[in-house]
C-alpha cells in the first residue's frame, strides 16, 4: 500500500508542534519552512488536520496550529485517516465470480480468501498505528534523533516564536 507524503508531512507537524511549549503554535509558513516542503500542499494537509479535530488553528499575531489535545491523546492512525481518508485500501470487486469458471454471487457465502487476507493486513497495520502517538514519536526522537539536531530544532522553534512576539 502506498501512502501519500501528505501523511509523512501531517505526521511530522504534530510530532513537531506536540513538543511545543503549552500555548504556543506555528504558522503552516513555518512548518513548510522547517521541512522544506511545498506550502500550499502542506497547508491542504493542516486544513486536513484541523478538520478532523487534531489540530486547531488561530488567527492574530500570535497565530498558528497547535494541537487541540495533549500528544498522547492523538493515535498516528487518526493522522492517517484525516489525510488520507477513512475508506478502506483494499477493495475486492469479486474477480473469482468473472471468466469461464465464475458462478452467481449466491455460490460464494464467504469472503474470497484474498479479500479476507488484505482486510486482516490492513484491520493490523490499522492497530499498530491507533496504539502510536505523536508525544511517542517525540519521545522516540529523543533517542535517536542525534543531540546537535535537537540542539538545532530547539534553537529554531525559539527563534520562530521570538519572531512573534
Amino acid at each position: 500500500m502506498r501512502m501519500s507524503e501528505g501523511v509523512e508531512w501531517g505526521i511530522h507537524c504534530c510530532s513537531l508542534l506536540a513538543a511545543l511549549d503549552d500555548g504556543e503554535t506555528l504558522t503552516g509558513g513555518r512548518l513548510s519552512e522547517f521541512f522544506m516542503v511545498p506550502r500550499t500542499y502542506l497547508l491542504k494537509n493542516l486544513r486536513a488536520l484541523s478538520r478532523a479535530g487534531i489540530l486547531r488553528a488561530t488567527t492574530g499575531s500570535r497565530g498558528g496550529y497547535r494541537l487541540t489535545r495533549p500528544a498522547r491523546e492523538i493515535t498516528v492512525l487518526e493522522i492517517v485517516e484525516a489525510i488520507e481518508g477513512v475508506e478502506p485500501a483494499f477493495h475486492c470487486s469479486e474477480i473469482r465470480q468473472r471468466g469461464p469458471s465464475g458462478l452467481p454471487t449466491t455460490a460464494y457465502p464467504a469472503p474470497c480468501g484474498i479479500a479476507a487476507t488484505m482486510w486482516r493486513a490492513e484491520a493490523a497495520w490499522r492497530e499498530v498505528l491507533r496504539g502510536i502517538t505523536p508525544g511517542e514519536i517525540v519521545a522516540l526522537g529523543r533517542r535517536e534523533v542525534p543531540a546537535a539536531q535537537r540542539a538545532l530544532t530547539h534553537d529554531w522553534l525559539a527563534r520562530a516564536n521570538a519572531d512573534r512576539a
